[in-house]
Order: C-alpha cells, then sequence, then structure tokens
C-alpha cells in the first residue's frame, strides 16, 4: 500500500493575504502540486479567513474537477461552517477538526465522550452529501470504536507530539511512535482508514511511516511550502511524494 499525499494550500493563501495583489495564487501552485504528481489538496477556511478564503475554496474545487484521480480535502469544525462550503463544492473527503476560532493552528483531537453525540449529525449531512468524513483525533486506542460509532469513515491522527519528540531524538520518538501504532491499529480494527497530519516533514515523515501501519494519507502544508522557498514547488512535492510512497532518496 502507497500512502498518498495531500498538499494543504494554507500557507500559500497566508502569504498571498499579507497583500493585496493576489500572489501568490492559491490556484497556480495547487496546479502545481497536481502536476507534481500530489494526490489531493487540502484547504481550511476559516471563519475569521486568515488563510483560505469560501472563493478559494470553490476554485480549487474547480481545478479538481480537471484531475479526476485527486481529491479535495476540506478541514475544519463542523460548527463553524465546514458544512456549508461541503455543501457548495461536495468534496471527496471532510476532515472534521474541534477547532476554534482563538487558535492559530489546530492542536488537539476530539474528545468523543464530550463532543460525540453533537458531532453525530454533521457526520451523517457530511455522509449524505457524498463525502468521506475523517476526525482528528489523538492516540487514544479506545476513542477509535467511538470514532467508528459517531459514523466517520477514517482518522486523522493528530502527529504534532510525534514531530515534536522526533526533534529530540530516536530515544524520545520511539515510544511516542508507538503510541501512534496502537492507535493506527485500533483504527483499523474499528474498520477505519488512518490518515495523518500536522507538522509532518521531510525529515521526519519517514520514521513516522515506518513506524505506524496502514497510513492512506498524509496532508503536509506548513513544512512542505517552507521547503518550497528553498528547492521550487513542484521539486518539492516529488520528493515529498517518493516519501510518502517509500522511495525516499
Amino acid at each position: 500500500m502507497r500512502t498518498k499525499l495531500s498538499v494543504n494550500l494554507n500557507k500559500v493563501a497566508t502569504l498571498r493575504n499579507t497583500r493585496d495583489v493576489g500572489i501568490p495564487s492559491v490556484v497556480h501552485c495547487g496546479l502545481v502540486c497536481l502536476q507534481a504528481g500530489a494526490h489531493g489538496l487540502t484547504v481550511h477556511p476559516r471563519p475569521d479567513e486568515r488563510h483560505i478564503r469560501p472563493g478559494d475554496v470553490r476554485d480549487i474545487a474547480e481545478l479538481l474537477t480537471g484531475f479526476p484521480g485527486a481529491e479535495l480535502n476540506i478541514e475544519g469544525n463542523p460548527f463553524l461552517g465546514v458544512i456549508a462550503h461541503a455543501q457548495a463544492v461536495r468534496p471527496t473527503q471532510c476532515t472534521l477538526v474541534p477547532d476554534d476560532t482563538a487558535q492559530a493552528t489546530s492542536d488537539h483531537g476530539w474528545d468523543l465522550a464530550k463532543d460525540g453525540a453533537r458531532l453525530e449529525p454533521a457526520v451523517r449531512r457530511l455522509r449524505d452529501l457524498g463525502c468521506r468524513v475523517s476526525l482528528f483525533m489523538d492516540t487514544d486506542p479506545g476513542a477509535m470504536r467511538r470514532a467508528k460509532a459517531v459514523g466517520a469513515d477514517r482518522v486523522e491522527l493528530y502527529t504534532e507530539p510525534f514531530a515534536a519528540a522526533f526533534a529530540q531524538g530516536p530515544s524520545a520518538h520511539g515510544p511516542v511512535l508507538a503510541k501512534f501504532a496502537d492507535a493506527a491499529t485500533a483504527a483499523a480494527e474499528a474498520g477505519l482508514g488512518v490518515n495523518a497530519g500536522h507538522d509532518l516533514s521531510q525529515l521526519n515523515l519517514p520514521t513516522f511511516l515506518r513506524g505506524v501501519p496502514r497510513v492512506l494519507e498524509v496532508s503536509i502544508g506548513h513544512a512542505l511550502i517552507a521547503d518550497a522557498l528553498l528547492d521550487g514547488l513542484a521539486e518539492t512535492v516529488r520528493r515529498y511524494r517518493l516519501i510518502a510512497w517509500g522511495l525516499e532518496r
């Protein structure tokens, strides 16, 4: 099985939004990513429009009509407008994230003991729209059956704790990686697909994918766009795709 790469375009939009001149173009960068072999594009439209704007969601969805094998993944809080975006463009996948308007970035997974009951109608609505639904989750193996009961098709494991541990060396990241492997195994046993994302990079992604079984998709934005400033966007996407496929040079 080869892990798919979805490129998160949020940071492209962040840079564009610093000036009112329309560059860099989110759509053009998405096109470059797809032409370089990305399997999909991820956007996270927030209510404050700090990066991705509603028009970007529509434009990226239109771009993807020319790439039948590629997927659109919309991330966001189902109680802060993401369902309206899904209804408008019918993405392949919606990744539901428990962030709020005050957060700089997503920093934890769902607490399904607390939020499962109110998530269930949102998940059902998205599936009725034809979307695959993934829930952003921490590495709690016991929560995976709850995610399935809520109606999710997949979980996206929140990988920042692994990335932070990786930076400290093997003695630190080994036990953390084992927790991710246990969570992925529990998800698979519950009948869920496994995605992963947050602070994954060219440095830590090979170790993560070797240590965590059955990862279907990684969504990567910040590190990928940072690398692209040095190496070019197309070349960077090609490198990440090779790593995702286990073919890193």
